[in-house]
């Protein structure tokens, strides 16, 4: 038998798309109803958040001020050890008066005789290699 449509759904048809949109439906209620309730569990976290960075940002402070600070204590260039603006003043002054003085005069004369032989001795190592 050859059944004509009309246009008309059949029940199967219908009754298919009813059960298709109350899956979708349910479908987007859950997902709702989950995201309302992630976001309600992350309040307390978000406002968390938000107090540390707030106190992050207080205790920040701006480079240009951290530029314009005077520095209290400070490194002595020759060991490295901790030393006061005055100490720090002192030692740049000791060493600003030393700039005057030949470095010959630091190092004592027998060891500027070693070191002028140690020279003397690589010069001729160049000429005569098998000098120990």
């Amino acid at each position: 038998m050859y059944q004509i449509d009309w246009g008309a759904k059949s029940c199967q048809a219908v009754h298919r798309s009813n059960l298709q949109q109350s899956r979708n439906h349910r479908l987007a209620i859950a997902t709702f109803l989950s995201v309302q309730i992630s976001a309600i569990a992350m309040m307390p976290m978000l406002s968390f958040a938000e107090t540390q960075s707030k106190q992050l940002v207080q205790e920040d402070i701006p480079e240009e001020v951290l530029r314009a600070e005077i520095y209290t204590d400070a490194r002595s260039p020759i060991d490295g050890k901790q030393l006061s603006a005055a100490e720090y003043t002192e030692l740049m002054e000791k060493l600003r008066s030393l700039d005057g003085i030949p470095p010959e005069d630091f190092v004592s004369p027998k060891v500027r005789e070693v070191i002028g032989l140690l020279k003397l001795r690589k010069f001729l190592r160049q000429f005569i290699p098998f000098i120990p």
